[in-house]
């Protein structure tokens, strides 16, 4: 534009030009352009960038993609691993691993992702999901394995070793070294000094050291030496005498005051010979009972004992017999039984005994009881024999689950003529489960028995469902004693009971640990005659609270609840 405010044509010429031209461009249509294409970098070239550290440059390479190989998820969760960048190295492996669900690689990086950031537990879900899909897969056993051992559960940590020919142990060590003499003890822990460690092995060694009944704790533990080599220890305290120390003997020998006292000598001259007894004051149930056991032969596979049992008891069954006129409330049993044991540990999973009873017992106070039920309450001398079978069943140890089963049969005779000849059956399924990885903590119990006695039997071979000292079928929402008298709980020749309980840890220290928890008994029982039996199921609820002291004495405070009587029972127990 000029000065004079008209348009400059020349200038307004060149101008149109340009606008011309770029109107031109915009109207023509154009080619496509070529799009740049972003070559994918190959497994090989991946491979190399991971094995010289280079995982930055990977990273950069192989970016998060739906669509990559599950290959480039692997990799670049093993990148992002080692630059310790634990979220995202689980999502990557959890990104190939849902595309690749049967390839175990990513469970067991997983597991190691896990183990790093000290989710344990989580580590041991992987691998055992990585093993069910390649069992021979030697590193993850290994890997297995060792998790197990640094968490404290040995026993599962060999038991995984074992499939891949490992722990080697080159030593075995005791801390201290017991009393008891070596070349028994050399008997019982039957594990190879040099060579390797077997899951059976402990497991048999655990079985012939319980049946000396001489340590109150023990535990093994194995102690790195070099790579793949071990030393084993055996840590214990030993009964000795009166017991492993003061305290412990005195907790053992008063744990029942202030009903009864429970002496106990043990490993006589070294050689685990055990003397126990028990002696109860109470004036309407005095008992004497003692026992003498050792091994057989120096072998502690093999254990010999003799034993006796003295008692005069007053019973009052106002409430669970009905085979008489006027009810039998002042009943005196006055009885003695003995006779001697044989028992041997197979190995760890089976052992076997047997027993051989000579019986005499005299009832007092027997008034107007019925012909049919007189057989009951017959004086007389009986013989009879035992036998028992314990199984193991399954044995989990990396779950922390055993199921145990026991088979009880017996045969004898009542010399009295209205008796004769009788026997009895018995069998329980018994689960145990720690569902923490270490610890007792939430230990839970179930156990299911039954039973039934055949031919006739006196009183004191009946079974009971109730909760007292003499006896073990608990019921505990019903006590055995009454205003001191004993026949409160039902009694009858056939039983079924369950019961469950699960306990929770709520203190601990070196000498006193604290549990409380829940129980439920379930049981009935029947007989035959009428005159005895629950003629209901009995249903208990409760909650019991529990003491170990010194790993060893047990003292067990319980209140259980029967929902169909409506009434309660407080019962305290003491048990080694």
């Amino acid at each position: 534009m000029g000065g004079n405010g008209q348009l400059d044509i020349v200038g307004g010429s060149e101008s149109a030009g340009v606008i011309f031209a770029a109107l031109l461009f915009l109207l023509t249509p154009t080619a496509p352009q070529r799009q740049t294409v972003r070559q994918q970098p190959s497994l090989a070239r991946i491979e190399q960038l991971y094995k010289q550290h280079h995982y930055q440059q990977l990273l950069d390479l192989v970016p998060a993609s739906p669509g990559a190989p599950p290959a480039f998820d692997l990799y670049r969760g093993l990148a992002l691993a080692r630059l310790k960048q634990w979220q995202e190295a689980r999502e990557a492996l959890l990104a190939g691993r849902g595309k690749a669900p049967k390839d175990e690689r990513f469970l067991v990086e997983l597991a190691g992702v896990e183990f790093s950031t000290q989710n344990f537990e989580t580590a041991k879900n992987d691998l055992r999901k990585a093993l069910a899909l390649d069992p021979k897969d030697v590193y993850a056993r290994n890997f297995l394995a060792t998790i197990y051992f640094l968490t404290g559960n040995l026993e599962a940590a060999i038991a995984n070793w074992n499939r891949i020919g490992q722990p080697r142990i080159t030593g075995l060590l005791m801390q201290p070294q017991p009393r008891l003499r070596p070349a028994l003890l050399r008997r019982a822990i039957v594990i190879p000094p040099i060579g390797e460690l077997r899951f059976s092995d402990l497991r048999d060694a655990q079985a012939r050291l319980e049946n000396l009944d001489l340590f109150s704790r023990y535990r093994f533990e194995l102690m790195p030496l070099s790579r793949g080599d071990y030393e084993l220890d055996f840590i214990s305290e030993e009964r000795n005498g009166w017991g492993s120390s003061k305290l412990e003997a005195l907790a053992s020998i008063l744990r029942d005051l202030p009903y009864a006292i429970d002496p106990a000598y043990y490993n006589i001259g070294g050689s685990a010979m055990n003397f126990v007894s028990y002696l109860r004051w109470n004036e309407n149930r005095r008992r004497i009972a003692a026992s003498f056991s050792r091994p057989l032969g120096d072998d502690p596979r093999w254990r010999f004992s003799l034993a006796e049992d003295a008692r005069n008891e007053n019973w009052n069954l106002r409430r669970t017999f009905s085979g008489s006129v006027v009810p039998l409330s002042d009943l005196n049993l006055e009885s003695i039984a003995f006779g001697p044991e044989l028992r041997e540990v197979v190995n760890g999973k089976w052992a076997w005994q047997t027993r051989l009873v000579y019986a005499y017992r005299r009832f007092r106070n027997v008034r107007d009881v019925s012909i049919a039920a007189l057989p009951f309450f017959t004086s007389g001398n009986s013989l009879e024999t035992r036998f028992r079978v314990d199984s193991r069943l399954l044995d989990l140890p990396g779950r922390r689950l055993t199921l145990d089963a026991k088979f009880r049969a017996a045969a004898g005779r009542n010399f009295a003529l209205s008796l004769g000849a009788f026997g009895s059956l018995e069998a329980s399924l018994a689960l145990e489960w720690l569902p923490k990885p270490l610890g007792q903590d939430y230990h839970t119990s179930l156990e299911f028995r039954a039973g039934r006695v055949f031919g006739r039997a006196t009183l004191d071979q009946l079974y009971e469902l109730g909760v007292e000292r003499d006896n073990n079928l608990w019921v505990r929402g019903i006590s055995g004693i009454r205003g001191g008298f004993k026949g409160n709980a039902p009694l009858g020749r056939e039983f079924a009971l369950w019961n469950w309980e699960t306990d929770k840890t709520v203190f601990h220290s070196l000498y006193v640990t604290i549990q409380v928890g829940p129980f439920m008994d379930i049981g009935r029982v029947w007989d035959p005659s009428g005159d005895f039996g629950s003629r209901f199921w009995l249903w208990d609820p409760g909650l019991q609270c529990s003491f170990r002291v010194f790993g060893d004495v047990v003292v067990r405070i319980s209140y259980g609840r029967d929902l169909h009587s409506g009434q309660g029972a407080f019962y305290e127990s003491a048990s080694r």
